[in-house]
């Protein structure tokens, strides 16, 4: 009997008990807006920010309407404006290069390699090109986040590191989000934290804090955000600092406390489920694993495999015979975008040149949900069905 996988991966587990009451106090009150507090009255914002900072260890946090708007405020806070050229990786998502466009700014794409991460020698070799990295840790996946700074200290290139896939990861343990000047996270749906829409930035620049927090729409009432640079640093900022509103209000913030709360237990769930599959794949003809580092604290929530060398046609029939037995894998080797999945040369506002190395990586990968409305048991059927479906085109029709 073929086996089927009958669940749904994208139904997440439900809000926590805590974050909806907590939710329905806010909506009682009627007062969602982040700065409309009452008397001495600190808000569920300003709680996360001060929650979030703490929990990363950073002296400021700033919670924004999402992980894109974080990326973009961050850009314009370090100073980036219309016509610089930013590095970033080539395997990401499209909200990092649209944040860099959003701001005037060009994209300049750094290859990718068979681990997923930054290919650093090809970032060595492009650094003269620009003086910002916005570093995606892609899918989860940390570079040697040692090698990469010394690379970018010794240019002078500033880092901002989009953590939307590694809230709660580490290198050596040190959080994602903590080795460049900026960490933007994100509180989306399929992140590590829901709230439908969200973001976070933490930083320790004084300046770099009080710029984010005035073009996130603070006016002048900044003094009730959690976490505050000194009134100094406002003073020089405030009046040459755009207002950009991206605010995260207070309904959002309080189903988000709850969550961040519990993020530790969540994150070692997500591994419990990517390490079944993982195990579950380990050893298939054809079948590629990404090795995880020992220096890298990772977040599965997602896993990725790679069929290096197939030809196109057998990878899209492994995605049609899983897809045929409930299990959804998206694919970055396609010639068009398809719903969240899309890469360099899909962004066709940002002028790029062929990379060939990082094409044949890009062309072999295969990406998957783990939520964690997954038991143990359906990894495990999961990797099974996978299995059987590589090894039955692999057999029968072979790579290139």
């Amino acid at each position: 009997m073929t086996e089927i996988f009958k669940g749904s991966f994208t139904q997440q587990e439900p809000i926590p008990e805590e974050g909806i009451a907590a939710a329905l106090d806010v909506m009682r009150s009627g007062r969602l807006h982040r700065y409309n507090l009452g008397p001495d009255e600190v808000g569920e914002t300003a709680l996360l920010e001060r929650e979030f900072a703490a929990y990363t260890g950073a002296r400021y946090a700033l919670a924004v309407a999402s992980g894109g708007y974080a990326l973009a405020c961050a850009l314009r806070a370090v100073g980036v404006r219309a016509g610089d050229r930013v590095l970033t990786n080539a395997f990401t998502l499209a909200p990092v290069p649209g944040a860099i466009a959003s701001v005037g700014a060009v994209p300049v794409f750094v290859g990718v390699n068979e681990a997923l991460t930054i290919d650093l020698d090809d970032l060595e070799a492009k650094a003269e090109h620009a003086n910002v990295l916005m570093l995606s840790h892609m899918r989860g996946h940390l570079c040697d986040m040692e090698r990469l700074m010394a690379i970018c200290d010794a240019a002078g290139i500033t880092v901002i590191e989009d953590c939307a896939h590694t809230m709660g990861a580490a290198w050596k343990g040190r959080a994602s989000g903590r080795w460049g000047k900026v960490g933007c996270y994100s509180t989306q749906t399929y992140k590590h934290m829901n709230s439908g829409e969200g973001g976070l930035l933490v930083t320790d620049d004084d300046e770099i804090a009080a710029r984010a927090t005035i073009l996130s729409g603070s006016y002048m009432l900044y003094g009730r955000n959690g976490t505050v640079p000194p009134e100094t640093v406002f003073e020089r900022v405030k009046y040459e600092t755009p207002n950009v509103s991206g605010r995260m209000d207070h309904l959002r913030a309080a189903i988000l406390r709850p969550q961040l709360a519990r993020l530790d237990a969540q994150c070692a769930a997500w591994n419990a489920r990517y390490q079944r599959v993982e195990a579950g794949l380990r050893g298939t003809p054809g079948l590629q694993v990404v090795e995880r580092p020992e220096a890298e604290t990772y977040v599965g929530s997602s896993i990725q495999f790679l069929l290096l060398d197939w030809e196109d046609g057998a990878i899209g029939e492994v995605i049609s015979r899983c897809l045929k037995r409930g299990v959804e894998l998206k694919w970055f080797g396609g010639a068009e975008p398809v719903g969240f999945t899309s890469r360099y040369d899909s962004w066709r506002y940002a002028p790029h040149e062929r990379m060939p190395a990082s094409d044949r990586v890009l062309r072999s990968i295969l990406d998957m949900r783990l939520p964690l409305t997954f038991s143990l048991e359906d990894c495990d059927l999961i990797a099974r069905i996978i299995r059987a479906e590589v090894g039955a085109v692999w057999q029968g029709e072979g790579a290139a």
